[in-house]
């Protein structure tokens, strides 16, 4: 069990530094000063992250036939290579590189993303076959946590030098997730732990850990008055020990298991040995049963069979017109804060990814202490209840209030972190875990789809807005059309779930 406990740890790390397309909005404006480009080929830029999705696949394919530690580091060379020449270029270190070349390595370091994710679900879903959904939302909750630990080391590095800062995010999002790949790498695997046995206590554990986690990043993200005494170096050391904290599960198995394989070497009571036994075979009866019947309400589907199901293509639009919506806001959020005349863009990508970041546990939360109630609803109709609010955050962002700006950044934070750890357990539930690689990869493909459909429509209208000799837009006009669209497009996600949710609606609950 020390082991099955090390394996989520390393999901956490992982996860906690797999979140570098989030930052693009910190350093997009930087980008597209020093490119010379249009507001369209800055948003295809932020969309070529997405894009890298559309290959994801592989990656599910490749963890099919390789060693999961393998994985992990492909993944890594593909973002060292993509960002990390990128940076070479803002550092005058290379002497051109053309918009084109750009838009090709920024897919590469997107397409990286899908590699390291891949491996995390896999270890959740097979280390933890009975607590997946919980085991996957802790750990991919993490993702919401990666933009405030890139903007936290940014901070204490480069604090206000633009294009300083610019060319610090590309480098750490080059060499940062190489690093923790290479030190998580030997705790990625399949450890065929078979069932899963006494883990209410790490998991109470793990959850007062994340959560203080994600209380800490939002305080620290609002940069309210009471906080400024705090030297950027001292929040970074909390976020450390933050990601330090979860190493105390594992820690105390291991000391746990010690001491009963000592107290076992001096046990040779006969009748104790046979009692023992005998509770033992009980529990293995009880939990065998248990994994029986979870295995034997999931249908193991392919890919092949997978795309001719109806309950796919609503499942696909659903999440298009839901958390593709949320993203592409996201992606955007350095121009529409720019337009807005709020000058704090990387503050509010901090508050969205610590927002995303509660987000991401909500699922995983509602599962652990609700899953046995009757009133436990359907992942389609938990990933509707989600779509819901993001309706009305934007079009709260209508007004043109700074206020309104942060609560719905908040909100979309929230449910599109949510929905998007819903979906990793809607697809295993939906078509099985065996093919789960390959299928969860073909599902997210609507995501650089959306990124560039929505985004693009969005510069079209920014530009549409933009006075003759400007270079920007200015003013909340520049995206209200923008966010009315995108609200209905969020009411016909939820529609499509509650739809997908009627269909589905007597498929177990694992």
């Amino acid at each position: 069990m020390a082991l099955q406990w090390l394996s989520l740890v390393g999901a956490i790390w992982l996860q906690s530094i797999n979140g570098t397309n989030s930052n693009f909005p910190a350093y997009s404006s930087e980008l597209k000063r020093f490119l010379s480009i249009s507001q369209p080929q800055l948003n295809n830029l932020a969309a070529a992250s997405d894009a890298g999705k559309v290959l994801g696949w592989i990656s599910g394919t490749a963890a099919a036939h390789l060693p999961l530690w393998s994985v992990l580091l492909i993944g890594a060379t593909l973002g060292l290579i993509g960002y990390g020449i990128q940076y070479l270029f803002l550092a005058n270190q290379i002497s051109s590189l053309s918009y084109w070349q750009v838009f090709l390595l920024t897919v590469l370091a997107g397409n990286s993303i899908c590699w390291i994710n891949t491996v995390c679900y896999i270890v959740s879903i097979k280390n933890f076959p009975l607590d997946r959904q919980i085991a996957t939302g802790l750990s991919s909750s993490y993702i919401g946590f990666s933009a405030k630990i890139y903007t936290d080391i940014v901070d204490v590095v480069a604090p206000n030098s633009p294009s300083e800062r610019a060319k610090l995010f590309l480098l750490l999002n080059s060499v940062l997730p190489l690093g923790v790949c290479i030190l998580a790498a030997p705790l990625a695997r399949d450890l065929n732990v078979g069932k899963s046995r006494k883990l209410a206590g790490g998991f109470i554990f793990m959850f007062a850990v994340t959560v203080f986690t994600g209380i800490y990043a939002v305080i620290t993200s609002l940069r309210s008055s009471t906080l400024r005494f705090l030297h950027p170096l001292t929040i970074l050391v909390g976020v450390g020990v933050f990601l330090i904290l979860p190493l105390v599960v594992p820690l105390f198995e291991k000391i746990r298991e010690t001491l009963q394989q000592k107290c076992l070497i001096r046990v040779h009571d006969e009748g104790a040995s046979a009692t023992s036994t005998e509770n033992g075979e009980k529990l293995e009866e009880g939990e065998s049963n248990l994994s029986n019947f979870c295995e034997e309400s999931i249908e193991e589907i392919g890919v092949k069979l997978m795309i001719r199901k109806v309950e796919f293509w609503l499942y696909f639009f659903a999440y298009l017109f839901g958390a593709t919506v949320g993203l592409v806001y996201l992606n955007n959020l350095g121009q529409i804060a720019e337009s807005r005349g709020c000058l704090a863009a990387t503050s509010l990508v901090s508050l969205s990814s610590a927002f995303s970041f509660f987000g991401r546990l909500i699922p995983a939360f509602h599962d652990y202490f609700f899953s046995k109630s009757k009133y436990m609803i359907s992942r389609p109709a938990a990933m509707a209840c989600m779509t819901i609010p993001m309706c009305g955050a934007l079009f709260l962002l209508i007004n043109k209030q700074h206020m309104w700006l942060y609560i719905s950044t908040a909100i979309i934070g929230i449910c599109t972190g949510a929905i998007t750890t819903i979906s990793v357990s809607t697809t295993a539930q939906l078509f099985g875990t065996k093919n789960f690689g390959v299928n969860h990869n073909i599902l997210v493909s609507n995501i650089p789809i959306g990124s560039f459909l929505f985004g693009d429509f969005a510069a079209l209208l920014y530009n549409r807005e933009k006075l003759t000799g400007q270079e920007n837009c200015i003013g909340h006009k520049c995206y209200q059309t923008t966010f009315i669209i995108w609200g209905f497009f969020c009411f016909l996600g939820a529609f499509l779930c509650f739809i997908l949710h009627s269909r589905t609606k007597k498929a177990v609950i694992t």
